[in-house]
């Protein structure tokens, strides 16, 4: 029977949703280029959201969740520590608890290492907060979980470009617009329907850095994230879960401003692309079959959804997860964590000396510096000793699809070679999952060209590729 399959997964799925929004005041510099310290208002709400999915054996000790929270990075003890919390709350192994970051940089930078900045007395009690929260979020979760499908569909949307850009005249690499490179495109989406019909939630999958909003917002904000959220709701009236993907080398067309006006065109013009591939997608449980020829005018050839046979429907709820580590080689150049330090004392040194001078310009230029060494530290300090990182990876398969959940920000060629070799299957590419480190994991061919990503890249030259084969191994 000639016939075309949209690809499902049948399980047991609960969603819920929590606000998760720092007060104002508290630390929010996230850019080296910013002047301010503090949050002086809320653009639009932080929000964390949770999607449990649980077999429909009905074995919850095989459930996975996974929360999406607007934040840009979340230290390695903080987010074992929230992990731990939701695993509690829902009595699952932590191993089963995926939480991962939307990345926005209009969140501030919520690290209990910053407490002595302005505003930074108010990130501790912030994240022990926040872990009550997520606690209470998977709770409810799991209580609210029912028999449901997601029914996973592909758009496009030409939000994100190419973020290596060759400054000819002042012969260097920025971080910015290439209008000449290529990028992903591709949005990745899912409806979950319970078995009444009622939609649930949806899944955006899409990679592209929030970074619309730069140094000159001093408000709290979700960045593009927020209005694409708002538009899908409004249309489907049920959460949307955004899953950050491979987004190294990918960012906003139009970013680093202080408009709120542009944030909210950014997230818009992607809600409008997920909406349409939403929009597309048919009825769970059913296959779009050739139901033979009408005379007409011509001939017509005419198709027709049907519900699967029990044998196709049973395979949607296919359930299996794999965990493993791969071993990647730090570069062999990486900076020590002393010359670090070092590094960033003569950097104060410099911003102090420059301030007393009255060059403004050059001051900021110094605390720029300044941050990127103390990022730089912070990285440095979490990072396990040895010669190789061993770095995490979760594999599920669901239904007929892929999820793939990594930590870190890798470059577009990550999920694009996943994409291609696994064609007849969508694959859900998850970045900084339950870590922000290593930071970058750029392409071999990066390297040795003073690209920011591959020069604060804690891994060497090749890491990446060495990742994807072996990640399509397991997979095949």
């Amino acid at each position: 029977m000639l016939h075309h399959d949209t690809p499902q997964t049948r399980c047991t799925v609960g969603v819920a949703r929590i606000d998760i929004t720092p007060p104002v005041g508290i630390y929010h510099r996230m850019w080296g280029a910013a002047s301010h310290d503090r949050a002086t208002g809320v653009h639009k709400p932080l929000l964390a959201t949770a999607v449990w999915m649980q077999p429909t054996s009905g074995d919850a000790a095989r459930a996975q969740v996974v929360i999406g929270m607007d934040h840009c990075v979340v230290d390695t003890a903080d987010m074992a520590r929230l992990r731990d919390a939701v695993a509690k709350a829902a009595s699952l192994n932590s191993a089963n608890v995926v939480i991962t970051l939307s990345h926005t940089h209009g969140s501030g930078w919520m690290s209990r290492s910053r407490a002595h900045f302005p505003g930074g007395d108010l990130i501790a009690p912030y994240l022990d907060e926040v872990e009550r929260k997520l606690g209470q979020l998977a709770q409810q979760a799991r209580q609210s979980a029912v028999p449901a499908s997601i029914v996973y569909g592909q758009g496009h949307c030409d939000l994100a470009a190419h973020r290596d850009l060759w400054d000819e005249k002042n012969k260097q690499f920025v971080c910015g617009f290439n209008p000449t490179g290529e990028a992903d495109d591709t949005v990745m989406v899912g409806r979950i329907t319970a078995a009444d019909g009622k939609v649930l939630g949806t899944l955006v999958n899409y990679a592209c850095h929030p970074t619309t909003l730069a140094w000159d917002n001093t408000a709290i904000s979700p960045d593009f994230v927020g209005a694409m959220r708002e538009t899908i709701e409004a249309a489907t009236h049920a959460p949307c879960l955004f899953l950050q993907g491979a987004s190294g080398d990918l960012g906003p067309r139009e970013g680093f401003v202080g408009d709120w006006n542009v944030a909210d065109r950014n997230g818009r013009q992607l809600g409008y692309a997920a909406l349409s591939a939403l929009e597309a997608l048919p009825k769970p449980g059913t296959r779009f079959v050739y139901a033979g020829p009408v005379v007409s005018g011509t001939t017509i050839g005419t198709w027709k959804h049907i519900a699967l046979e029990p044998a196709a429907a049973l395979a949607k709820e296919a359930w299996s997860v794999k965990r493993f580590t791969v071993e990647l080689p730090y570069r062999h150049d990486l900076p020590t964590l002393d010359e670090t330090k070092a590094a960033h004392q003569e950097w104060l040194r410099a911003e102090e000396a420059a301030r007393a001078a009255g060059d403004m310009q050059k001051s900021r230029d110094c605390r720029a510096m300044v941050e990127q060494k103390n990022r730089q530290i912070t990285r440095l300090s979490s990072l396990p000793a040895g010669r190789f990182l061993p770095y995490p990876v979760s594999l599920w398969q669901l239904g007929d699809a892929l999820w793939v959940a990594v930590p870190g920000e890798l470059y577009q060629v990550f999920q694009r070679t996943l994409r291609q070799r696994f064609g007849d299957r969508p694959v859900v590419v998850i970045t900084l999952a339950n870590d922000w480190q290593p930071g970058y994991l750029p392409t071999a061919s990066t390297y040795g060209y003073g690209i920011y990503q591959e020069t604060i890249a804690a891994v060497g030259a090749g890491a990446l590729e060495m990742l994807t084969e072996a990640i399509a191994r397991e997979v095949s």
